[in-house]
């Protein structure tokens, strides 16, 4: 991805320049961001700050998942993690009607938000699912995604089971993305890679397949074993 959207204006034009959006899928945008700004009096979503260029920082920033260099959407489903605000997959899921995504949060305030955003938006493939991530039960998806929810290795070894090695992990992870990338231990057998986000030079996300792995096992602790063969 090449960084460079810098305006609202901007915005929309890539939108469908880039992604084809027609006139209905911007004016489904268009309610999104109406009802983001008018709940986000009610609870906070988003920084106040962000709503004059929410186009550029939110609805972009999510799009930009659907064009990732170097990667080949898969159809089928998507999940997303630690929804909150509905960024990415609510966004996705207006961009993509057909397809079915799933919208995950641990707070009950965000997925009552959702639910009626998925509903006045006239989203039918949408699910909302209030629940931790560690208590989900076991589903593979085409796509999954997650904006900065947790570190790599963490978010691997929560997730790694929602996965098949066909899955298309897309994390925007802002300024660390290399960095987490870097130090993810090698126990994991993936081909992920960090593209620059298009509304922050500074942003980077991480796009990939999980092949398979684990998370390192804990170090033994020193003494451990004496203490056990002491034991008569």
């Amino acid at each position: 991805m090449t960084a460079g959207i810098e305006s609202e204006v901007q915005a929309h034009n890539w939108l469908r320049q880039t992604l084809g959006a027609d006139d209905a899928t911007m004016a489904r945008l268009a309610k999104l961001v109406a009802l983001l700004v008018e709940e986000n009096e009610r609870q906070n979503l988003v920084a106040r700050g962000t709503i004059p260029m929410v186009w550029q920082r939110h609805i972009v920033d999510s799009a930009q998942l659907l064009a990732v260099p170097r990667e080949t959407l898969p159809d089928g489903s998507w999940l997303d993690l630690g929804t909150g605000a509905g960024f990415p997959g609510l966004v996705i899921a207006a961009l993509q009607p057909h397809r079915p995504v799933t919208l995950v949060d641990s707070r009950r305030l965000r997925t009552d938000w959702l639910t009626r955003a998925a509903q006045e938006l006239g989203l039918d493939k949408v699910s909302v699912v209030l629940s931790r991530v560690e208590d989900l039960p076991d589903q593979t998806h085409a796509v999954l995604s997650a904006r900065a929810f947790a570190p790599l290795d963490k978010l691997l070894t929560i997730s790694s089971r929602f996965s098949t090695s066909e899955t298309l992990w897309l994390l925007p992870k802002g300024a660390k993305a290399a960095q987490e990338l870097a130090i993810l231990p090698e126990t994991w057998r993936h081909v992920f890679h960090v593209e620059q986000s298009l509304t922050d030079p500074a942003a980077g996300v991480i796009a990939g397949r999980l092949l398979g792995g684990h998370p390192p096992k804990p170090a033994r602790q020193p003494g451990a074993a004496s203490q056990r063969g002491s034991r008569r």
